[in-house]
């Protein structure tokens, strides 16, 4: 590409290629993923639009604080394995927070090109670079730090369990990832869908946690098999706590226990088990229904939607809301809406209704309509009287948000926890109440993001890091 070609490129604010995706009507049926990704030629053309700003908004908006410029030039100069090697000493889930990171809200919102035109495609680059190397054998496993002789637990092996783990590896501390599922992965293996997220990738991205020598613990429930004090007082001279936000929240509405009604917990684990993509001893009994109504309006909602339309049934979403209230990514309802989904928007979930056998037989709704902005100027909803009506349905997906499962601080009784069932840190050092015990993630935060827990995994692991050096945490106060 000559140099005024790219002159005008970086200009133009526009991105040369869209990335090419799988056909709707096609896409509805299947499990395949969505989006295709980008060629060689399109990364190459895309990553040239990179201004390389000598102070980079998108870095600064990026959790993980991932040097976004500089894996961009590299794929720019066509060295995706260097671009590659550079994201990976920063982030152990490349090819996953290319999928299914919010970029739009984080990265390529902050993006100056974005200003007036289409911010640099820095989530795609990203998959780009990930996928380039995993596809061609040209990965590269980061160096080590010489053994320090100290042992880190890691507690849960989802995203914040993973990026503390691989952080401390790399530290050259000894690390063992305790699991209380069959797969390591977390909501990125059971929660997130084959067609957004492909599990053969998740099983990859661990891998390398095993190739710096992570021990990774299945089927190990902490909390039951053993408690926190138990592992710190079996050697352990570190622990951290990213166990996530596996607790379902429910309406509380009337026949809400009737057969037919799930959690997008079970219902999303249920489809990722039952079509065996890394589970091929682990299948479950399909749900059959000819109608799913899914209530809720966040990605996980979307992702609910979405797989009842590839379980072969009507898909319906129910948010009480408008549609630009809704938490999910853009990209995902627009995904939602182009493979039939029916949207009821400003709708709200009154009841269940079930037959003689307990069995769902529709959902009793009403009307909602939007009222006076409250102080952050947000719309609330009023019900509109006398709106009831009843979606008639077999099955119910309830999405609604989850909370972190009580058994850890259950069974430790130095460990605090806040009003809202999360634990109790340090907002600066991510340490609990207890001494070198840390945590992160949605066990932390609530239900979040993805890149939000790694964020605080980081964060947390750099904090380990200084613990176990016998550094101060925090500056003395002066």
């Amino acid at each position: 590409m000559s140099e005024n070609t790219v002159k005008k490129l970086k200009a133009s604010g526009l991105p040369r290629h869209a990335m090419p995706e799988q056909n709707p009507k096609k896409r509805a049926a299947n499990f395949e993923e969505v989006p295709y990704g980008f060629s060689l030629e399109m990364a190459m053309d895309e990553a040239t639009r990179c201004l390389r700003c000598p102070k980079p908004r998108c870095v600064a908006a990026c959790p993980v604080n991932i040097r976004i410029p500089d894996f961009i030039d590299s794929i720019a100069n066509g060295n995706i394995q260097e671009a590659a090697i550079k994201l990976k000493k920063q982030s152990a889930l490349s090819a996953v927070c290319g999928r299914v990171c919010p970029q739009e809200l984080q990265c390529e919102g902050s993006c100056v090109l974005g200003i007036k035109g289409k911010p640099v495609a820095i989530g795609s680059l990203e998959r780009f670079a990930a996928d380039y190397v995993r596809q061609n054998n040209l990965e590269k496993i980061p160096e080590k730090a010489a053994p320090t002789g100290k042992r880190v637990a890691i507690i849960g092996c989802g995203p914040a369990g993973i990026t503390a783990a691989l952080d401390t590896a790399l530290a050259g501390h000894e690390v063992e990832i305790f699991e209380g599922l069959h797969f390591p992965g977390g909501v990125l293996m059971y929660g997130i869908p084959q067609f957004r997220l492909p599990k053969e990738i998740v099983l990859h991205e661990v891998n390398t946690l095993k190739s710096l020598g992570v021990k990774i613990h299945l089927n190990h429930l902490i909390g039951k098999m053993q408690t926190v004090d138990e592992l710190l007082a079996s050697g352990f001279d570190a622990v951290f706590i990213g166990s996530g936000a596996g607790l379902p929240n429910f309406m509380g509405i009337p026949g809400e226990n009737s057969v037919g009604v799930f959690s997008a917990n079970e219902f999303l684990t249920r489809f990722n088990l039952m079509k065996a993509y890394a589970f091929p001893t682990y299948g479950t009994t399909p749900i059959k229904a000819k109608h799913i109504v899914t209530i809720g309006g966040g990605n996980v909602a979307m992702d609910s939607a979405r797989t009842a339309l590839r379980a072969g049934a009507k898909s319906t979403l129910v948010y009480r809301r408008a549609r630009e209230q809704m938490p999910a990514r853009a990209e995902e309802v627009h995904h939602a809406e182009q493979e039939g989904v029916n949207f009821q928007l400003l709708t709200a979930p009154k009841r269940v209704v079930a037959d003689e056998n307990g069995r769902v037989i529709g959902l009793e709704c009403s009307k909602m309509e939007l009222g006076e902005p409250d102080a952050s100027g947000r719309r609330g909803v009023v019900e509109i009287p006398n709106s009831e009506f009843v979606i008639d349905c077999d099955a119910i997906v309830v999405s609604i948000g989850n909370r972190p499962n009580p058994l850890i601080p259950m069974t430790c009784k130095n460990l605090k926890t806040t009003k809202k069932g999360t634990l109790e840190i340090n907002p600066n050092t991510l340490e609990t109440s207890m001494k070198g015990v840390f945590a992160g993630g949605d066990v932390v935060s609530g239900a979040a993001t993805v890149i939000s827990a790694m964020g605080q995994a980081k964060k947390a692991a750099l904090s380990i890091n200084k613990y176990l050096r016998g550094e101060p945490l925090e500056p003395a106060q002066e």
